[in-house]
């Protein structure tokens, strides 16, 4: 049996998104037969906790036959001296330095194969694009129930607002508040981390508004993203998330790394993205939900178009490719 450490990064500027889809594939991983454990510090002992309290804790790297890094502010030199040899998977979105990995993990839409040349060893592996995104398998076990739902067209009864757990710069209540005097009798299902800086204010208006419903570290997304008809969603891994289940969403660049996959997924018709630090943003951001509300087609056209990119089963294709070149190393 394979021991496979994980070294993720999480934090207010970074978020919980690392940690989230890193326990995806450990999740995969075990079920392919390994046991994985966490290098824990403070920040992603805090996702771990609300999300995965059942999760080993590794208070170092002993005992461990592989490591699987999801960390931008690892580089090549990090890599090799935390592996120490050691078989190395790497969860990348970005290809702007150099990797130490037997595997690349890179889900971009429009990530290619030579956006990592120079930048990984000649014997890596690349898994690129939707088909690799790491996805809990709950997702995937809903999805034909959401296909049939998304073809009745229904007009947008319930609002999936998800920006990320940690709610970088107290952008939930910004959004909220955008949205609010939009969406009539629409409920929104708002999805906030337990340290959110927006949660104080969130609840508070939760008490005056009966359309607000919030969700602290919500243990049900993949029901709630179900019963959604829109969402107003991060640009980051929970993309993936909303594709399976064929939500039609507004995506927001929340952080410069964003922009180059929410870009290449609003080229191709799937989300139109916004980035919050426009100048116009707010004036932009009420016309685009106004017109999704109001055109049930152009939402139809993003469901039919998402549900295309990515089918929930990354996961198991990752951790499969991964204990393969584990389980080699210790052959030879």
């Amino acid at each position: 049996m394979s021991r496979i450490l994980f070294v993720c990064a999480a934090g207010p500027s970074v978020g919980g998104g690392h940690v989230m889809r890193s326990l995806t594939l450990a999740r995969a991983l075990a079920q392919g037969g390994a046991t994985c454990g966490f290098l824990a510090g403070p920040e992603v002992a805090a996702v771990l906790n609300a999300f995965a309290p059942d999760m080993a804790r590794a208070e170092d790297d002993a005992g461990f036959d592989a490591v699987v890094f999801d960390h931008y502010g690892l580089s090549a030199e990090d890599h090799r001296a935390l592996a120490k040899g050691r078989p190395t998977l790497v969860i990348d979105d970005l290809a702007d330095r150099p990797l130490a990995s037997d595997l690349v993990l890179d889900s971009g839409l429009a990530r290619k194969a030579q956006d990592y040349a120079g930048l990984v060893p000649a014997h890596a592996r690349l898994l690129l694009g939707p088909s690799y995104a790491p996805v809990r398998p709950a997702f995937a076990a809903l999805r034909e129930k959401a296909l049939a739902r998304r073809a009745q067209r229904t007009p947008v009864r319930r609002i999936l607002v998800s920006l990320g757990l940690t709610d970088v710069g107290g952008i939930t209540e910004r959004v909220v508040g955008l949205l609010r005097p939009l969406i009539g009798e629409a409920a929104l299902d708002v999805v906030v981390g337990g340290a959110a800086p927006s949660l104080p204010a969130l609840r508070a208006l939760a008490r005056r508004d009966p359309r607000l419903v919030l969700h602290v570290d919500a243990q049900d997304m993949p029901q709630l993203t179900l019963e959604a008809d829109l969402a107003v969603g991060a640009g980051g891994s929970t993309t993936w998330e909303r594709c399976v289940l064929a939500l039609p969403t507004l995506a927001l660049i929340l952080a410069d790394n964003q922009a180059p996959a929410a870009r290449a997924l609003a080229a191709a018709g799937v989300a139109p993205c916004l980035d919050v630090a426009a100048p116009d943003f707010e004036t932009v951001f009420a016309r685009e939900v106004s017109d999704l509300l109001d055109n049930a087609d152009r939402r139809a056209a993003l469901s039919t178009a998402s549900a295309k990119v990515c089918d929930g089963l990354g996961a198991e294709r990752v951790a499969a490719a991964f204990l393969e070149i584990v389980a080699a190393r210790k052959r030879s």
